[in-house]
């Protein structure tokens, strides 16, 4: 399989749904807010680029599965499965606040070996493919060269509607604001993820994540040069609903603080 081919054909299609919802947030009403539950809102606009991004990657890719979140196609390949959102950030969609992005990720089996966010506000995308590297806008992006958490500007994600590790949480949230150079929360964890591909974030945690917030930000993150795993120091990061990420020279110190704090 030609995966940086397959990249550019899906990279042209993300732009082309991109530029849609770009288009629906000038003339976007809040009465067209739908609730899923909790703080957690969908829209028309969340379904139609998904069913758009469906559409344009079964083209790309025939006979391909999909794992996407508002369910607009739940068929499953043994083999080739899209992980999708396609607007992830939907709350800062609906204030017209920004980061905003669509996130596809290509899985061969139990690996990632594609992966693209393209944040919408700012026409950036970030992507790679196996192997490959990965790369903003056509440029090449690396993680970045921080050698202890001290240095590092973190990422977090605030939960929204599962408060069950809310403590916890905010016990790490004091630690990093006190031992670090700062938290920022955007809002998107797909950017979150780009973020820390590029060297603007050193590290991002979060929990009650799923496949489709991760998959794609995460396996840029590694092809950038960095890590990614879930808080008791293994890897179920895209299924598992928790996630570490950061350069490599920070990785270890890095999860094992969030570890502790988060699983006492």
């Amino acid at each position: 399989m030609d995966l940086e081919s397959l990249c550019n054909e899906a990279i042209v299609l993300i732009r082309e749904v991109g530029n849609f919802i770009s288009n629906e947030r000038v003339k976007f009403s809040k009465e067209s807010i739908e609730s899923k539950g909790k703080h957690n809102y969908v829209t028309y606009v969340d379904t139609k680029a998904e069913e758009l991004l469906v559409e344009g990657l079964q083209q790309i890719l025939p006979s391909s599965g999909f794992i996407t979140e508002e369910g607009t196609a739940s068929v499953r390949n043994e083999i080739y499965n899209w992980v999708i959102d396609p607007l992830d950030g939907t709350t800062n969609f609906i204030h017209g606040s920004p980061p905003y992005a669509i996130s596809v990720a290509l899985m061969e089996k139990e690996e990632v070996v594609l992966g693209v966010v393209y944040e919408i506000s700012g026409s950036e995308c970030f992507y790679s493919y196996r192997n490959s590297g990965a790369f903003l806008n056509g440029s090449a992006i690396h993680v970045s060269k921080v050698e202890s958490v001290s240095e590092s500007l973190i990422a977090t994600g605030f939960p929204y509607d599962n408060f069950d590790r809310l403590e916890p949480f905010m016990r790490s949230l004091k630690h990093f604001f006190v031992h670090t150079h700062g938290v920022r929360r955007l809002g998107s964890a797909a950017t979150d993820l780009a973020y820390v591909a590029c060297g603007r974030y050193d590290a991002f945690y979060e929990y009650n994540l799923n496949a489709w917030d991760v998959a794609a930000g995460a396996f840029v993150v590694k092809q950038a040069g960095g890590m990614a795993g879930d808080f008791s120091g293994g890897e179920n990061y895209i299924f598992g609903r928790e996630i570490v990420a950061s350069n490599k020279r920070i990785f270890n110190e890095f999860q094992h603080k969030v570890g502790q704090i988060m699983n006492p």
